[in-house]
């Protein structure tokens, strides 16, 4: 497959820039990869099409607010920086991406809050655009965690600040209701879908549940520069899988009930732990597996995903998992159709 076959038309009124109302009520389009029909529900609906002894498995990281804003020491140049993932915790070493790059170098301290109580100091130069920051802070981890989060906002996609302020809303928008470890810079935005009303419900169908771990990071925005997807390099990503969840996986599988996989995280996630006989094993650690056409999954009967930009992994992952054929015009069908797309839109499951 090429990088130009997952280019198509996104118009910006298709950008879902606020959430639905209610989190269980965003559309649902249902693609049947068996008889190659497709359904427009509301996504409660998505109950419809599972049974009783069917497993859900959804990513419960949690993002943190790792948008930080401040200045340049001496000339007050107004500076973004993207915390991506904490080094060295005793040391406060963090990998970070700074905006603008160019007035940034080694040995400038940056200033953050209105009292300029957090200050950072640059280290190392490590790409074009990021760097290693040194925080330099006299409190012990967890009060320095307890800083960054009182200076940080939640980091939406620059789709979305692209065209609009972060509000204090986001902070609860841009988060899954069942999120338990922090550690993610970009959400699992399929899950934001669920409702409690809605997992109780499922839950009284008696459909479970098994949660897995990948802390999402920006590799999946960033933008892909080769043709030839055999050549895309990834970024890593840390991620769990515990015994608990492993073992709920292939009970399921061995009783041929169907496991749904929430998001491509999850799917990513248990796509890189699984052996060639289909069942899944605990794993801690990372991984940057890169899924496109023509993979072969080996768990997931059935895929639950928002809508994705052009060119994205996430929406080859999603051309993988229902056909390429297939998935390509539901998306045509999808921007005719009025569907909201990317992190706050509308929903598929691929059955």
């Amino acid at each position: 497959m090429k990088l130009s076959q997952f280019k198509y038309f996104l118009p910006e009124e298709r950008i879902a820039l606020h959430p639905a109302g209610e989190r269980d009520e965003s559309k649902l389009m249902v693609l049947n990869r068996k008889t190659q029909t497709i359904e427009h529900k509301i996504f409660k609906d998505v109950i419809d099409y599972f049974d009783e002894g069917d497993l859900l498995v959804m990513n419960n990281t949690k993002v943190f607010p790792a948008l930080l804003f401040g200045e340049k020491e001496k000339t007050g140049a107004k500076i973004r920086v993207f915390l991506l993932r904490e080094l060295d915790e005793e040391s406060r070493l963090w990998d970070v991406l700074v905006d603008p790059a160019r007035k940034i170098r080694i040995g400038n301290k940056l200033y953050f809050g209105d009292d300029d109580s957090l200050v950072a100091e640059v280290i190392d130069n490590t790409t074009s655009r990021g760097r290693t920051l040194r925080f330099l802070f006299d409190g012990d981890h967890d009060a320095f965690k307890l800083k960054l989060r009182e200076y940080g906002y939640t980091p939406l996609p620059e789709d979305i600040q692209r065209l609009r302020e972060i509000t204090p809303e986001d902070e609860e928008n841009y988060q899954t209701i069942y999120a338990k470890h922090e550690g993610a810079v970009a959400a699992p935005a399929s899950g934001f879908h669920f409702s409690r009303e809605l997992i109780k419900k499922l839950e009284l169908k008696g459909i479970d549940f098994a949660e897995v771990t990948l802390h999402a990071g920006l590799g999946n925005f960033r933008d892909i520069d080769v043709e030839d997807l055999t050549k895309h390099k990834t970024d890593s990503e840390q991620m769990i899988i515990t015994e608990e969840a492993a073992q709920k996986i292939n009970e399921v599988k061995d009783a041929k009930h169907k496991v749904c996989i929430v998001g491509t995280t999850a799917m990513k996630a248990i796509e890189s732990s699984v052996y060639t006989s289909g069942r899944v094993k605990p794993y801690e650690g990372w991984t940057n597996k890169f899924i496109f056409p023509q993979y072969q999954f080996m768990v997931g009967d059935a895929m639950i995903s928002n809508f994705h930009a052009p060119q994205s992994p996430m929406l080859m992952m999603v051309a993988a998992f229902g056909g390429y054929d297939f998935v390509m015009k539901a998306y045509k069908e999808a921007i005719d159709g009025n569907y909201r797309f990317l992190t706050y839109g509308d929903a598929m499951l691929i059955i």
